[in-house]
């Protein structure tokens, strides 16, 4: 009795360790888009008044679990019920992650008007200042929706073919894990003016002292850690969705071999990325022509 007790323990300790190791491949394969998905909520949780910035980040911190708790039952049914359905959203989560990468890539390059919104900052009414906010957070929301889709099934694409219990334990780590790093890291880098300011305001008597100099980096770096962010996140895009293509598709497995495999996957990703931007951008044209 005592001795399957203890076997026990060591097919438990056994399992704990292969999700571990497979939670940090599969953690490292999301890479890219949980950088995606740090520099859009960073930007997302910026405008705001110092003292409303925590505050909406936490609104939208809790709009992304809830995303995940509605998401990982779906894809825990589609694996243990129809696998194919799983790499199928994959393939499909790929496009859309090209097609972005490529979309911000033709937004830099080619001028274009931008609709302007009112800043938040900008509004005096408290009425206002809260739909501002409200707005905001349902559109981080949404978009956090779009891309923990891609980060489950990504994951989930990693384990296809481990027992459910498994798949879950993995895909459960990985989805807490891109939640509280990603919104804990967006929280750091949103307060860095604010303790910028803090540090200049305690030395203002003498403006060459290391902490005020320190002070002054934090509150010019923000703009450009951002912006630092989305570039970082646009070619991450590109480099996961040919990833994905390269191990997924037949037609791809033996495409441009004699290349490192993280420039195949670059490739790739811009090629299949233009090809759907071309696209949608035809539709969008035609629709215009015909409406």
């Amino acid at each position: 009795m005592a001795s399957g007790f203890f076997a026990l323990l060591d097919d438990i300790a056994t399992l704990m360790d292969d999700v571990v190791v497979m939670s940090k491949i599969t953690t490292k394969k999301t890479a890219g888009i949980l950088g995606d998905d740090l520099a859009v909520n960073a930007e997302k949780a910026t405008g705001f008044v110092s003292s409303r910035e925590l505050p909406v980040l936490w609104a939208i911190s809790k709009g992304s679990m809830l995303n995940k708790l509605i998401i990982l039952p779906i894809a825990f049914l589609l694996s243990a019920f129809a696998p194919w359905a799983v790499t199928l959203a994959l393939i499909l989560g790929g496009i859309y992650l090209a097609f972005e990468g490529v979309e911000k890539i033709y937004e830099v390059l080619v001028p274009h008007p931008h609709i302007t919104e009112a800043k938040p900052e900008e509004v005096h009414n408290d009425e206002d200042l809260l739909k501002a906010e409200q707005q905001k957070i349902r559109s981080a929301v949404f978009t956090d929706f779009i891309l923990s889709v891609e980060i489950v099934i990504i994951a989930l694409g990693t384990v296809l073919g481990k027992p459910i219990v498994f798949q879950i334990l993995v895909v459960s780590i990985v989805a807490v894990i891109a939640t509280i790093g990603v919104y804990g890291i967006v929280a750091l880098i949103v307060r860095m003016d604010d303790l910028g300011y803090k540090l200049v305001r305690s030395h203002a008597s003498n403006k060459r002292h290391v902490l005020s100099l320190l002070g002054h980096f934090l509150i010019k770096a923000l703009p450009w850690v951002i912006k630092s962010l989305s570039i970082i996140g646009t070619v991450a895009l590109l480099l996961v969705a040919g990833g994905i293509f390269s191990h997924n598709i037949p037609i791809f497995h033996h495409v441009l071999e004699g290349l490192p495999g993280f420039i195949k996957d670059f490739i790739l990703g811009v090629v299949v990325g233009s090809v759907a931007f071309l696209l949608v951008k035809g539709v969008k044209w035609i629709k215009r022509r015909l409406f």
